[in-house]
């Protein structure tokens, strides 16, 4: 792992990652931790630079579409425990599963908005299950 990508990582944990929860409290009134597979993600520069747009900001849009109301405020609350990222190396391997309270999202990060999720299928694997 290069320099860059060390300060990158240094910069999501401390920082970037940091905001996103407390961004996930203020949407739903609790914090949800991440957990990252940061060794997926410390040979790819590129996946590191877009993780915190294409699944910390697309996760809290669909946060924010499902917390309208107090009902999906609780149901998020009650719901939603841990958030998991992992970086896959192509569109094949993609996928987003919420079970027992965990939303894994695993996407090929380094291909931008080609690879996301986005906010309308991160919200719809959460309300199956919520």
């Amino acid at each position: 792992m290069a320099l860059a990508e060390r300060r990158k990582i240094k910069e999501l944990q401390d920082i970037t990652l940091p905001e996103r929860e407390r961004e996930i409290e203020e949407i739903c009134g609790a914090a949800i931790p991440y957990q990252v597979d940061w060794d997926s993600l410390a040979e790819d520069g590129a996946a590191l630079n877009f993780l915190d747009n294409i699944a910390c900001h697309r996760l809290n849009m669909a946060l924010r579409m499902i917390c309208i109301d107090e009902m999906g405020k609780q149901a998020v609350r009650d719901g939603l425990k841990l958030v998991k990222l992992k970086n896959v190396g192509d569109m094949e391997a993609r996928s987003i599963h919420f079970d027992a309270g965990v939303l894994e999202m695993r996407c090929p990060y380094a291909l931008g908005t080609q690879g996301m999720l986005n906010d309308s299928e991160i919200r719809d694997a959460l309300l199956a299950k919520l």
